[in-house]
């Protein structure tokens, strides 16, 4: 099964909480902070693996998560850092933010490997919290939060030339000929149901990949038949090679098809149209009449394209034309990927602006303190239940304006506020 587009949820792992432990050794009464760091969460990561040609593998699974960092131990015993997931997809798979849009990576390189999300930091241990005031700190660096985002993969073949035309004009017959793709051939229309990729070889060290697009018709820019799916996959192609039946032997109009399936290729994309395109005047064999290969010919030629006539199934005109597609790709460029997007930038703007306190009274008339303030210090920090951490985290909120929120919400002396569970009486 050829799956060319996901939705998945990836994950990094989160950072391991710092240890606020304390030296115990024998004959040491009063031994001082002792916390390791927390391990690093693992990143997550993208692998363009040529040997995968499908996104099938994502068809089940939605959920990706890299591992873990683990926690701080006492004597200064660091905790283990998170195993970075790795993420396999084809070569030419893009991975986009499903809320904006906007592309995070273009996995376009063979062996390619990126960073997407990065691990969630690991906290500090109580050891770098000491100080000539505080001999003894009981808090600990909090481990970061992995990031989490939803992504679409949309597998885009990254071939050099691309089959296009109407269903049943030869392009399977063509690529099977020329290759050994082995695509599926018919007499009926749609034989071919998703994309196939070829490699041409000529001789030596002359070679390229070509790619059998199933069938467009009319209105396929708009996703009517299979077309839609797979326009996708002829923007990364160098060329498109544009076969039409000049026998007309179904009925259709040669210079029709041809006017139909590129005004389909420039409403999709105008980028798309301006690809060079060479066409191949199809079932020669079945021809009678050779002014209407000349008419069909003239009109081509008018816009500035190439015509060879050939028929696929007496193999005539084959070799000709893939020379002149090795020449022709020579001298084109592979277009410039579309820009990508800073995944932080993004990450923040998902995120937005939080308020710095959000404060609201339950219906027991507790004030309850929220907000981006109260999430980033509890983010930092691991607040054990003594009255010295909570004092110094209450510091810390003070601070960062807690006190003035406070009273804006109206909160009187003697009235109960809770913050991260924890409540206590305001006094002013």
């Amino acid at each position: 099964m050829f799956i060319d587009e996901v939705v998945i949820t990836v994950k990094a792992g989160n950072g391991g909480d710092g240890s606020a432990a304390f030296r115990r050794e024998k004959y040491i009464q009063f031994g001082g902070p002792d916390g390791g760091d927390g391990g690093n969460g693992g990143n997550v990561i993208f692998l363009a693996d040529p040997n995968i040609n499908t996104l099938i593998d994502f068809k089940f699974k939605k959920l990706f998560k890299a591992q873990n960092g683990e926690n701080g131990q006492k004597k200064q015993m660091y905790g283990k850092t998170g195993e970075d997931l790795i993420i396999k997809v084809p070569v030419g798979t893009q991975i986009r933010d499903v809320e904006t849009g906007k592309l995070l990576l273009d996995m376009n390189v063979p062996g390619e490997s990126r960073l997407l999300l990065k691990g969630g930091r690991g906290g500090y241990g109580n050891v770098h919290f000491k100080s000539s005031v505080r001999k003894t700190p009981k808090i600990a660096g909090k481990g970061r939060e992995g990031a989490e985002i939803k992504v679409k993969l949309e597998l885009k073949l990254l071939a050099d030339v691309a089959l296009v035309g109407y269903p049943s004009v030869g392009k399977s017959s063509f690529i099977n000929k020329v290759s050994a793709a082995n695509s599926k051939v018919g007499n009926y229309h749609f034989t071919t149901l998703e994309p196939k990729l070829g490699v041409v070889r000529l001789e030596e060290g002359k070679s390229f990949v070509i790619a059998d697009i199933p069938g467009l018709i009319e209105g396929a820019h708009q996703g009517v038949g299979l077309g839609y799916k797979f326009l996708r996959h002829i923007e990364r192609c160098k060329m498109i090679c544009h076969l039409v039946d000049v026998s007309e032997i179904e009925g259709r109009d040669a210079i029709q098809d041809y006017e139909n399936i590129n005004s389909e290729l420039r409403k999709f994309s105008e980028k798309l149209a301006a690809k060079k395109q060479i066409v191949l005047a199809n079932k020669m064999d079945l021809l009678w009449d050779m002014e209407k290969y000349e008419k069909f010919k003239a009109h081509v030629e008018a816009q500035g394209n190439e015509v060879f006539p050939v028929s696929v199934i007496l193999n005539e005109g084959i070799k000709e034309v893939l020379y002149k597609m090795w020449n022709t790709l020579q001298k084109v460029e592979r277009e410039p990927l579309e820009e990508e997007a800073n995944i932080d930038e993004v990450l923040q703007e998902l995120k937005g602006e939080a308020e710095n306190f959000v404060i609201t009274q339950d219906e027991d008339g507790v004030y309850v303190v929220e907000g981006r303030v109260v999430d980033e210090v509890l983010a930092k920090y691991v607040v054990t239940m003594d009255d010295e951490s909570l004092v110094n985290f209450l510091h810390m909120m003070r601070s960062l304006g807690l006190e003035e929120a406070l009273r804006d919400a109206g909160v009187e002396d003697g009235d109960t506020v809770r913050i991260a569970e924890v409540e206590f009486e305001y006094v002013e």
